[in-house]
């Protein structure tokens, strides 16, 4: 019969509405009100100083006011931001604030110092308001996974995880680095699948363009005298002039055929089974699948490395493992076969791990060594540690041959337009007398 009232750390409002109804359906609570945290802007005054302008988030305009109250200053006003957008952070800031951290935190500097240096030298905006976030809720005694869970849309499941379980360990230099290794790698493949796949895409499409703006703007302005005085054409020419026809006639139909699959494609690729195809079919394409494929296994070992606990429950360092290897395939099976295995069929791990067919053979006996010589952990290190540098020397091969073959095939577009353009210059109109 007490009202209460509590917090609940989401970056969407569905996820919110769904545990509240969980906890009024167990516990038998009426709920009164939801109020979302918001960016408030404010100017404030103490005494004679100059007037302070500055943002902060709050649940309602009411609590900021009394906080600032509180803190002596004189209320100008207070107004909501409306145009509040939460940009990403990159993945490149994520990276050197873990990274300055780990470095930070072997040279014996104070944790709550580092966070400091490093929250007034970040020029992200999201990240500075996380990281003094943070800094206030560890000053305040909070726990870690709480202080750090409710960034997990800013850091990321497996950072939020691994910050968290540093801020209790007696070794936290050596967790940040960890965690500071990971992030890289992963900045790395995502640089990688940038280069290899839509660069060449971009690339493609731009010459596309090129020659869809020369055939239908440029060329029936250079043929437009052989039109006008009916002239026999060669078929070079002839086939590009009907080209040019049925573009100018068919545009729009033509790009609607293009564009609306493509967008079809994109909505169904972001759902959980299309998502779920879409890795199953990239790690099987050749070529590039066979790196993806060792990268996501590389990136599954490593975080499993840092999770990894010769005594404890590990289950969770498993799942956490299998969330962050970017592959939806590969984390569902693990997700959906290995730990059920584990759990209700008392089956080991590297057992359970060679039923999902989604690991290499090297993988499974590497595991498989460590886990029959109780060195599970460091055989995860090194099946990590040798696929980065297999899939690093691939990958630059494999960008190299990608280069080389956009560079033929641009040439080749340059000698078409230069036999088409060439065998116009032959072609002249009649003279006068024949007319």
């Amino acid at each position: 019969g007490k009202p209460i009232q509590g917090t609940i750390f989401s970056p969407d409002q569905k996820t919110v509405k769904k545990k509240i109804q969980e906890i009024v359906h167990t516990k038998g609570i009426r709920v009164d009100a939801i109020q979302k945290k918001s960016t408030f802007i404010y100017k404030v005054q103490k005494g004679l100083d100059t007037p302070i302008t500055s943002e902060q988030k709050a649940y309602a305009k009411e609590e900021l006011h009394n906080a600032l109250i509180k803190m002596g200053y004189r209320v100008h006003y207070i107004r909501k931001k409306w145009l509040d957008f939460k940009f990403r952070v990159p993945t490149n800031d994520l990276v050197l604030f873990v990274r300055i951290c780990a470095d930070l935190l072997r040279e014996k500097f104070p944790y709550h110092e580092i966070l400091t240096m490093v929250a007034n030298d970040t020029d992200n905006k999201r990240l500075r308001e996380t990281i003094r976030d943070i800094q206030k809720d560890l000053r305040a005694g909070h726990d870690g996974h709480m202080v750090y869970g409710k960034h997990e849309d800013v850091l990321g499941k497996f950072t939020a995880h691994m910050l968290a379980v540093a801020s209790t360990s007696g070794n936290m230099a050596a967790l940040y680095e960890s965690t500071a290794k990971f992030l890289e790698r992963e900045a790395e493949f995502k640089r990688n699948i940038r280069t290899v796949l839509y660069m060449p895409i971009i690339v493609t499409l731009a010459m596309i363009g090129a020659m869809v703006f020369y055939v239908i703007y440029l060329f029936p302005k250079i043929t437009g005298l052989l039109t006008k005085y009916k002239i026999d054409v060669p078929p070079m020419t002839k086939a590009t002039m009907d080209l040019s026809h049925f573009l100018q006639n068919n545009y729009l139909i033509l790009l609607l055929i293009i564009v609306i699959p493509i967008i079809i494609f994109i909505q169904w690729a972001r759902t959980e089974k299309g998502r779920y195809l879409v890795d199953q079919t990239l790690i099987k394409l050749p070529l590039i699948g066979a790196i993806l494929h060792k990268t996501s296994i590389e990136i599954f070992a490593r975080v499993f490395h840092a999770l990894y606990s010769s005594s404890g429950e590990n289950i969770q360092a498993i799942r956490i493992a299998a969330e962050s290897c970017r592959n939806k395939f590969i984390e569902k099976q693990i997700i959906n076969l290995v730990i059920p295995r584990m759990l209700k069929e008392g089956k080991s791990f590297v057992e359970s791990l060679g039923r999902t067919n989604c690991f290499t053979l090297n993988a499974i006996r590497r595991f498989r060594s460590g886990e029959e010589s109780g060195t599970l952990r460091a055989s995860a290190l090194q099946l990590a540690n040798y696929y980065e540098k297999e899939t690093s020397h691939k990958m630059k091969r494999l960008i190299d041959l990608i280069n080389l073959i956009i560079a033929i095939v641009i040439t080749i577009m340059i000698i078409a337009l230069t036999l088409v353009s060439s065998e116009i210059g032959f072609v002249s109109p009649p003279s006068p007398l024949s007319r």
